[in-house]
Order: C-alpha cells, then structure tokens, then sequence
C-alpha cells in the first residue's frame, strides 16, 4: 500500500468548476445539450411518462432488452481460457456508460442520452467477439454482408417484440442517431441495408455529426476498453509489466506507480496504473472539448451537429499517443497466438451454423423460421444471419453440438 499523492487544481471549465480535487457539477444542462424537451420524438407516438424523461425511458427499455442480456456472454476479446474474471460485452458497455455519464456530467449535457447511447453501442455484437462478426459477413456476403453496428439498428427497430403495438423498442430519434453515428457522419453510400431503409423512412441525417452525447459516448468506449484491456491483458499474462513499462502513453505511469509505491501484488499495480491513465484521458478529453466548444460557440444541439467537426474529443498529441497505445495492444494481446488460438474455430461455427440453418430454417425457433422463405433463398439467409448474431458463444456452440453431433472446445 502506499499514499495517494494530492490531485491538482485544474483549469476551470464552461460546463461547470473544477476546484483542485473536487468538481462542482453544472446547475442546468448547457445550451448546446440534447434537451429532453425538444426531442423530436418516437417513430410511433406513445404518451410521455409522468415520472421520466424520453431518454430515461430509452435507457430503461435498453437494460430490459433481450439483446443487453445476451451481451453477458458475448466475447470481449477472444481468449481460450476467459473465465469469469474477464470483461464481456455486457461488463464493457456497463464500464463505457459510468464513463459516458460522468463525461456528460461535468460537460453539462444529457447524462441519460449519453448513458443510454453507451449502453446500446454494442448490442449487435456476435457471438465469439470481432471474429464472429468477420465469418458472419464472410458467410452473408451474397445477401449484404453483416455489421455489427448496423444489426444493433434492426435490433432496436425490429427483431425485439417486447410490445404489441411496435416491433423493436421505439427509442427516441436522439438515441437512435447516437447509435447508428456515434462514431461520426456516414458516408452517403455505400450504406448497409438496416441503415439504408431506415434512413429512408426516418431520417438519421448521416452526413452530419451527432449530438455531444453521442461523441462523449463513442470516447468513453475507446478509454473504456484500453483500460480495461490492459487489467485483463496483464492478469492472463498475454504482456507483462516490464512490456507495459515500455508501451505508449500507460508506460509512464505504470513507473510513476512503481517509483511511488514500490512492488504491488499484481491487482494494485493494475488499479493504480489503470485509475491513473484513466484519469488523465478524461481529463484530457474535457480540456480539448471544452476549448472546442468555446471556440465554436454552438448554441443548441442543432448547431453541434451542423459543425464540420467533432466537438468532443483529445488533442492531437494524446490522440496520436492513444493511437500507439491501441496498436501495442493490437500486437500484444489482440493478435497474441493465445488468443488466436481459437479463432479459426470459432469461425468455423458460424460458417456451418449459417449454412446449416439456411438450408433447413425448421431447425430454428418457430418464430424465426415462420420469417423465412425457400430453403437456401436471400430472405431465408437474411433471417438465419439475424438468428446467429443473437447467439451468446455458449448457445452458438451447443447450436453446433447439437446439428453436427461434434462438440467444439474453443
């Protein structure tokens, strides 16, 4: 154990005052937030709640969604041996939402719409992590492929039926542009079909950037998962702490911790490191976004989303810095062989759940299959694509066990 040096006194802000370790959060939220107020509403009309605001509900109806559970046991990152200790999707998107709103809160914005953006951003994760995405596109290629941000837009505007008089879960326009442009304007086209025909039902203005809320929540994934993928990449022994001494941006502070506290038993050495670089990004990132907003002086949400830039975000030194950073970890851990291990495995099982499934629908749920048409048909293919990107890994692999009669140890 050891002391805990004083935070210094840090610039004050527009959005509200930071006095040397304490901040003074904001009485109201700024002009330039997504106001409640001034949503423009739902795609089917429902009366208001007496007791919460419009993205209050969003959020809620987020956390009830069938697809927020099964992120429980979706891969984060690909490891053989993850057991419980390891972030899911489902523990990533809680960590990305405390950090959204606490973002949102000393910027004065909405802390709902942030929370709530943050909560949905990875629902149309697949199971097996990013290498279950690439061998479902692969394997859908001819019937328009797959993106797992696109397939989180159908989900909440169609596959879920928690209501009778709506498919999907009817969130405000403000949470949906969030999801679908949290990571900034999309290009005109080529545009994936669940966003196409949305847009053209309900405009998502795509060529615009998104609400603060939005930008504020597409940074809390970045300092999010390179947090916590350094605590979990360091206790699976994937890189070790004199690699981590070494690597941009953490490595300075991993030898302030050391300097300071001498040797730690593994946790507290992470906990200190991780808490310390955390809090530097965040304060970073409110420096650089509050010297942006000054600059452009957006007086509503609309004028936000009409600046040719993003408001929120790093300066370009941390960013680049923030850059390295992510491809030491691409090196160290993404592309560890330990990690990589199973992947062709696990590709290997959303390819022949494809074909399987697409060749005899009967095999699925009554209710998915009643959706198909032919066996082997576009339609038919586009619904087994829905069915297996809502597959935890565990239900994927007994899927699989079950059809082939084969069990599959990833």
């Amino acid at each position: 154990m050891c002391g805990i040096p004083e935070a210094k006194v840090l610039a004050s802000h527009p959005a509200g005052r930071l006095i040397g370790p304490l901040f003074e959060p904001p009485k109201a939220i700024a002009p330039y937030a997504t106001r409640p107020a001034d949503s423009r509403g739902r795609l089917y009309p429902e009366p208001e709640s007496p007791t919460r605001t419009c993205y209050q509900r969003d959020r809620d109806r987020i956390i009830h969604s069938t697809a927020f559970r099964r992120l429980k046991h979706k891969t984060q990152v690909f490891v053989e041996y993850e057991g419980d200790y390891y972030r899911t999707r489902l523990t990533h998107s809680l960590e990305v939402a405390q950090i959204a709103r606490s973002l949102a809160r000393v910027l004065a914005l909405d802390e709902d719409l942030a929370e709530a953006i943050a909560l949905s951003h990875d629902l149309g994760h697949t199971p097996f992590g990013h290498a279950g995405e690439e061998a479902l596109n692969e394997a859908a290629r001819a019937f328009g492929g797959f993106d797992h941000n696109a397939h989180a837009l159908k989900l909440v505007t169609q596959l879920e039926h928690r209501y009778a008089d709506f498919d999907g879960l009817n969130l405000t326009w403000e949470t949906l542009e969030g999801l679908v442009k949290h990571n900034g304007p999309l290009p005109q086209t080529p545009l994936l079909e669940p966003i196409a025909s949305f847009d053209a039902h309900w405009s998502l203005e795509l060529s615009t950037w998104p609400g603060l809320e939005a930008q504020v929540a597409a940074l809390a994934d970045d300092i999010a998962y390179v947090n916590h993928d350094i605590d979990d990449g360091l206790r699976a022994g994937l890189f070790t702490v004199d690699e981590l001494c070494q690597a941009p941006l953490v490595g300075g502070h991993v030898r302030q911790v050391n300097a300071r506290c001498g040797t730690l038993e593994l946790g507290r050495l992470i906990g200190e490191t991780v808490r310390a670089l955390m809090s530097m990004l965040i304060r970073h990132l409110i420096d650089e976004t509050c010297r942006r907003i000054a600059a452009a002086a957006p007086t509503s949400a609309a004028s936000v989303r009409k600046h040719a830039e993003a408001l929120a975000g790093l300066d370009r030194l941390v960013e680049v810095q923030l850059q390295d950073l992510k491809l030491f970890l691409f090196q160290r851990m993404y592309r560890n062989p330990r990690v990589m291990k199973p992947v062709d495995k696990a590709k290997l099982v959303v390819r022949e759940l494809f074909e399987i499934l697409s060749a005899n629908p009967l095999l699925m749920p009554r209710d998915w299959a009643a959706r198909c048409g032919e066996a082997g048909d576009a339609m038919t293919a586009a619904v087994v694509r829905d069915y297996i990107a809502g597959m935890t890994d565990r239900f994927a692999l007994a899927e699989y066990a079950r059809f082939t009669h084969t069990q599959i140890a990833l």
